[in-house]
């Protein structure tokens, strides 16, 4: 008989709600939006329409892998921990602590097993080795919200259903579904805003899906949007349309630094007319609400964390932040308060490159140094879970290389692809059915206050969950005995004893041993999951209600927390309690923008791209997610391509290497840029789909010594190439 679940789709950021239906032994027949979710109604793309096929991929591992000699055996899971535990503690003995890194990719923020058990496994392993997709992708943003507002996740976020203009920079939510803005059926948000009377402004050098829907599209040079957004902050304080309405500091500081970017310079460096700078500006004042949002092409570029900086300047000169609909902040479910803080970057650096650390972890263009650089804390041995850095990483060539002279290598992962083929161990997850989901990161930065939890729909069938292993691994790095359940009682027995001595907690004072035994779950982490509803700031402990997770288990399709509200003064975490807006780390890189201004810009210049069908390199041996759109070619404006003699294929080289990949050309994009998509180059050999629509990857041309200096994240958009006929 066929049985019915509901579930939150974890395939990207946008945490639509599906309805799956299953057959007698499990299989899923069908995968519909879920319509009564009170935040997707029913909205589903073909990512979540595909689960099913994604999550019974017979490529998939369903068993432990260790290397022998040039191949691989199967394991039983006792036989692949114990060699994890023998080959970490031979680098160890020999090597310390130090020689030990980690990586952790993307899925990492859509699993509750990352959200739960990397920090402690981390903190097991005892290193500041630790490398992280957030350095290719959003670590500008948490640096510059951390140094205005005192804490990386307070994050402001476009209040998408009430406002009246949204300025959008390099995102196309048609496409990536949102980013750093969680928000079901972007594109029917987007629309009803044009509907309701407002304005969408998209700043981006193509005219992508999302350009395309706006009211306005403006073409960008890649990596220029702190020029042109500095270009708007002058024009606001030189017409007098400065109207913040929080207290700030800086206010001045930042009035001199806007002083050197008048529209007529910026112009010249970004291809953005100066009459245009200005209107931009202007119409940003005069709307009634407004909300600036720049994404994943303004923080891969070369001033990443002054463009990402400049948005929330701008929010706050038009007096747009924390307030319905401009720029807000979410009130997620699991949030704790924390006490005032002194928010920093760089409290170690990287051994080789001296490159600066960001919460908690390494910039990822480095990890190829810290493995091939010989001396005292030289790399030795590797854990990745859930990442392909090879395809994600720049200059991946390199970063392939180095993973084959690792003395050891581990990685958590369902499939042996082009990073795990260097492993000597490799332990897969169970299948996304067979885990519980509960979006702890991304609910952070929904536009809708909003909870959901699914419970696993399938059993383990005598395997370990995905938690299971990162606790057996973190008891492994201890050196103890004990399972998933020992470290979870360990973590909630410490949150509990935190808790009971903050005061306004809603459990000050109370003994942590009675408030343990109300804690209800299946698993420790459901009932990690279940103390932190509790603790939050809609919990039956704090005072703010009633949640717990048995009331998400009682609602299996999500529970609307209500719209955003102002709440600046509860996230404000600065040690001066005012918005920091003039923070001294990015005033000093204001210099190297002003270094930049009269540069000229290079013949030809590459940027990626996104595909609806896919999310970074995760979905591409899923046969309906690849072809049409989601193909690995080369953009490029018809006239280079005319320019140039191109027909059919083009060699494309940087300083790093060259790649020969399918022309297609499009006025979609501006001239002097070509694009290729992020996540292709499929050479691992455990994906046959993938390996037969394998593409190039496009970092096999970025380089990884070009890095937005205040947070370290890698560059990828604005890279130098240039672009031949194939002989």
């Amino acid at each position: 008989m066929a049985s019915t679940v509901h579930r939150t789709c974890p395939l990207c950021e946008a945490v639509c709600g599906l309805t799956l239906t299953l057959d007698d032994a499990g299989h899923v027949t069908g995968v519909r939006g879920d319509r009564d979710d009170p935040f997707s109604k029913g909205f589903i793309c073909p990512k979540g329409a595909s689960l099913g096929r994604l999550d019974e991929d017979p490529d998939r591992l369903r068993e432990p892998l260790l290397k022998d000699g040039d191949g691989w055996r199967a394991a039983s899971w006792e036989e692949a921990f114990a060699a994890v535990g023998r080959g970490l503690d031979e680098v160890t003995a020999r090597h310390g602590r130090g020689a030990v890194g980690v990586y952790l990719g993307n899925p990492n923020a859509h699993t509750m097993a990352g959200a739960l058990y990397a920090t402690p496994l981390i903190k097991a392993l005892g290193t500041r080795n630790v490398f992280s997709a957030s350095t290719a992708d959003q670590m500008p943003k948490h640096v510059a919200s951390g140094l205005m507002f005192g804490h990386p996740l307070a994050v402001a976020v476009p209040d998408l259903d009430r406002t009246d203009h949204l300025l959008m920079l390099g995102a196309n939510p048609l496409e990536s579904n949102g980013s750093l803005c969680t928000a079901p059926d972007f594109p029917g948000r987007l629309k009803a805003l044009r509907r309701r009377g407002g304005r969408l402004v998209v700043v981006d050098p193509r005219r992508t899906r999302t350009a395309a829907l706006a009211d306005e599209h403006v073409p960008v040079r890649p990596g220029t949007d702190a020029y042109l957004l500095f270009g708007m902050v002058h024009t606001l304080f030189a017409e007098d349309l400065v109207t913040p309405s929080h207290e700030v500091n800086g206010l001045d500081e930042v009035r001199e630094a806007a002083k050197h970017f008048p529209p007529e310079a910026v112009a010249r460096r970004t291809g953005v007319p100066a009459d245009v700078v200005v209107r931009l500006a202007r119409e940003l004042a005069a709307a009634r609400t407004a909300a600036v949002y720049g994404r994943i092409g303004t923080c891969t570029a070369e001033f990443g964390t002054l463009a990402q900086w400049l948005v929330d300047v701008l929010n706050v000169l038009t007096g747009n932040l924390d307030r319905p609909g401009g720029a807000m902040f979410p009130k997620p479910a699991t949030e704790f308060a924390a006490g005032r803080r002194t928010y920093a970057v760089g409290r170690w650096r990287s051994r080789v490159r001296g490159l600066p650390e960001a919460n908690g972890e390494l910039p990822v263009a480095t990890l190829a140094d810290e493995i091939e650089t010989p001396g005292e804390g030289q790399v030795r041995f590797l854990l990745t879970v859930a990442g392909n850095p090879v395809l994600s990483a720049p200059n991946g060539a390199r970063l392939d290389g180095a993973l084959g002279r690792l003395d050891f290598m581990v990685s958590v992962d369902p499939y042996l692809n082009e990073t795990t083929r260097h492993a000597d161990v490799i332990l897969p997850p169970p299948r996304v059915l067979q885990s519980g989901h509960f979006d702890f990161a991304l609910l952070g930065f929904a536009v809708r206050n909003y909870a959901r939890y699914s419970p696993p729909a399938l059993p383990l069938a005598g395997r370990p969950s995905e938690s299971q292993i990162l606790a057996r691994l973190a008891m492994l790095a201890s050196g103890l005995e004990g399972d998933a359940d020992d470290l979870d009682e360990f973590v909630i027995g410490q949150l509990l004893d935190k808790a009971v001595r903050t005061p306004g907690s809603g459990v000050e004072g109370r003994d942590p041993g009675e408030l343990r035994v109300e804690l209800e779950g299946a698993t420790g982490g459901e009932r990690r999951l279940d103390l932190m509803l509790r603790l939050g700031p809609y919990g039956s402990w704090s005072g703010g209600g009633d949640l717990t997770l048995r009331g998400l288990l009682d609602h299996p399709h999500g529970l609307d927390l209500g719209p955003l509200e102002p709440r600046l003064h509860e996230v404000l975490r600065t040690a001066s309690g005012r918005v920091e807006l003039a923070p001294p780390p990015l005033l000093d890189d204001v210099e190297r923008l002003r270094a930049g201004l009269e540069a000229e810009p290079p013949e030809m210049v590459l940027i990626g791209r996104r595909h609806l069908r896919s999310n970074n390199s995760w979905m591409h041996n899923v046969g309906p997610l690849v072809g049409g759109s989601n193909r690995c070619t080369l953009q490029i404006n018809p006239a280079d391509a005319e320019r140039l003699g191109l027909d059919g294929e083009a060699v494309v080289r940087s300083a790093k290497g060259q790649v020969t990949v399918p022309v297609e050309p499009t006025d979609a994009i501006m001239p002097g840029v070509v694009s290729l998509p992020h996540g292709w180059g499929h050479t691992g050999g455990g994906q046959r789909v993938a390996a037969a629509h394998a593409g190039v990857s496009v970092n096999d041309l970025t380089d990884e010594t070009t890095v937005d200096v205040p947070s370290g994240n890698a560059v990828f958009n604005g890279v130098p190439v240039t672009i031949s006929p194939t002989v």
